[in-house]
């Protein structure tokens, strides 16, 4: 693989990842001039009305709406799709997404893997793609189970399943930061207008006569490793109120996390729901927990303190109390918890998984 190539995926993936995570208003002229001209590079007409949803939730409502068979006119005029235009005018037609970017994106990918082989292709894949794929796909997964939430199972099932239909938009970022890495300017026309909606709007549905298009979030929160994530609201929102809540990455109720201002030590112990516990252990503190329940250590030796929490219903927490030997600016030491496996017994075996060592084989010339 030439290094201009090397060069181009790394700064391909920088820029999708923008893309990807990027909150504010659609540019929706730019949105719709790229569907127009994705459907004229597919050989298809183009969309006769494009209609724009507010989230991906609503789009995927008004999706379901279109194309089911048993749709009326006023359920139309109700999700606001009718617009003062008959009915007719909105009949979708079927879905292209499969011409539109499934059969480009395929014979894409299978000129530059035959092109590159079966080293360089996954190397390729690896400085741009992959790098992307585990943040977007985690979004765009907790994106479709919240469309999904507060649904009776029947209507739930409709809405999962039209998001099939969905191109991704601003998430298709993955494919694109790699196509285009490795395409540059001659990347193929259909997937550079598919990256022209990317770049201007969330997720689309593309039907034969109507293509549907949400707008991008109104907010986008995530935490240092790039976990959705905030303390004081929904981590993820849209215009229209559509919204996910997390605290670096697991999903919690809505009002639970303003919530947890007067949280006690008791509270955690007497919460029922493990995933929301360890949130709130987190929120709270360890340290401050093991205080208030008066824990003595589990083990004791030279690198630290192993401490342990018995929580009902749930796997332990183990943690190892380390103090930096390197002071801060102001002559104090910083304590840290390390968070270990259950089944760890004695301090230096803690310390030691954190390097990936034995703990026979930790010998550090320095603790820091």
């Amino acid at each position: 693989m030439a290094t201009v190539e090397l060069d181009r995926l790394a700064v391909s993936a920088g820029e999708w990842a923008a893309v990807a995570f990027a909150a504010g208003p659609a540019d929706r002229p730019r949105a719709e001039a790229g569907i127009r001209a994705a459907y004229r590079a597919a050989g298809l007409a183009e969309p006769t009305r494009i209609l724009w949803a507010r989230s991906p939730r609503e789009g995927a409502v008004f999706a379901s709406l279109l194309t089911d068979p048993e749709r009326s006119g006023p359920e139309l005029r109700a999700a606001g799709l009718t617009g003062g235009l008959e009915f007719k005018a909105h009949h979708p037609g079927a879905c292209v997404r499969d011409v539109l970017l499934t059969r480009p994106w395929e014979a894409a990918r299978t000129a530059k893997a035959a092109e590159l082989g079966p080293r360089g292709w996954p190397r390729a894949w690896s400085l741009a793609g992959g790098r992307l794929w585990e943040p977007v796909s985690g979004l765009v997964g907790r994106i479709r189970r919240g469309i999904a939430d507060a649904e009776s199972p029947e209507y739930a099932r409709r809405l999962r399943r039209v998001t099939l239909d969905a191109v991704l938009g601003q998430h298709e970022a993955p494919w694109l930061a790699t196509f285009e890495g490795l395409y540059g300017e001659a990347v193929p026309d259909v997937i550079a207008a598919l990256a022209e909606v990317a770049r201007s709007a969330g997720w689309w549905w593309p039907y034969e006569r109507v293509a549907i298009v949400c707008e991008r979030p109104a907010e986008l929160h995530r935490d240092e490793p790039g976990r959705l994530h905030r303390g004081d609201g929904p981590a993820l929102s849209y215009p229209d109120g559509f919204s996910l809540y997390a605290w670096r990455g697991m999903p919690v109720p809505p009002g639970f996390i303003a919530g947890l201002d007067g949280l006690t030590a008791k509270r955690i112990m007497n919460e029922e729901n493990a995933e929301l516990r360890r949130v709130m252990l987190e929120y709270y503190g360890y340290d401050r927990y093991l205080a208030d329940l008066g824990a003595t250590p589990a083990h004791r030796d030279e690198t630290g303190v192993l401490w342990r929490i018995d929580l009902p219903g749930d796997e332990p927490v183990v943690m190892v109390e380390v103090v930096n030997s390197t002071a801060e600016p102001d002559g104090t030491f910083r304590t840290y918890w390390l968070r270990v496996p259950p089944a760890t017994r004695s301090a230096r075996e803690g310390v030691a998984w954190t390097f990936g060592v034995d703990a026979a084989d930790y010998r550090p010339e320095r603790e820091t």
